[in-house]
């Protein structure tokens, strides 16, 4: 059960290395219930280490990650069972069909089939995916996959969502409809979003946005104020100018 007394995600002072190889550098930053958050960042910058850290993949020895007040050291189980993720590679088992994917995920989870079946159900239409949940995973298209796993990490009814570069390989319509559908979900349901990507198009002005560049939050806050803080006059022109770069292409790596 989540608490809402507490931040949906609170990363404070985290730092880790590969080696000799610093990759994320001192990053905090905070997300609300219900926030849908834009963790912007060219590739390289370390989003996917963050996303690893926050799942607990890794585990960092400085710094200390929270999920609604659940420290991911001293609470992991309580921490992770309130997240779900859809990581930037393909997790499905593509020999399964979809509903065979759905239900060992639920499995995970602890959940009875018989609670797990419903949910299931409701998930898949809510994507539009019903009448294929017999089919075998390989069968379904790029964006098709993607709905896929997105519905999986909703089954246990996570009260944070992880999507670490959602859209890439899609194409332009099921790049829109996921987007779209995340948003909706997150004001639905109050559910807390961290949607990171390099795509400076899929973050909006109504967005708050944390900027990763090089292992280091940039910027963090509504992207109205980041913008705003730059003297620029949209979130392309004040990215760039935190990052030093030239334009980042729109839709493009």
């Amino acid at each position: 059960m989540k608490d809402d007394a507490f931040a949906a995600l609170d990363v404070r002072n985290v730092s880790h290395s590969f080696g000799t190889r610093k990759v994320l550098d001192d990053v905090s930053f905070t997300i609300a219930a219900g926030d849908f958050t834009v963790l912007l960042g060219l590739n390289g910058a370390g989003k996917t280490t963050l996303f690893a850290l926050v799942t607990g993949l890794y585990h960092s020895r400085d710094g200390s990650i929270s999920v609604y007040g659940a420290d991911l050291r001293k609470k992991y189980l309580k921490a992770l069972a309130q997240i779900g993720a859809v990581f930037q590679q393909s997790t499905l088992d593509l020999d399964l069909t979809v509903e065979q994917n759905m239900f060992y995920h639920a499995a995970l989870h602890g959940m009875a089939k018989s609670v797990a079946a419903p949910r299931i159900t409701a998930e898949l239409e809510r994507i539009g995916l019903a009448e294929r949940r017999r089919d075998r995973a390989r069968q379904l298209s790029g964006g098709q996959r993607r709905r896929v796993e997105l519905a999986r990490a909703l089954i246990h009814n996570p009260s944070l969502l992880l999507l670490d570069e959602p859209t890439v390989g899609l194409d332009i319509e099921s790049r829109q409809f996921l987007l779209d559908h995340v948003r909706k979900l997150c004001a639905e349901r109050g559910m807390a979003v961290l949607w990171a990507t390099h795509l400076i198009d899929e973050a909006d002005e109504n967005s708050k946005v944390v900027v990763l560049h090089k292992g280091k939050v940039l910027a963090a806050g509504p992207a109205a104020s980041v913008i705003r803080a730059s003297g620029e006059s949209s979130l392309r022109g004040a990215f760039d100018q935190l990052v030093g770069s030239g334009p980042a292409g729109k839709g493009k790596p």
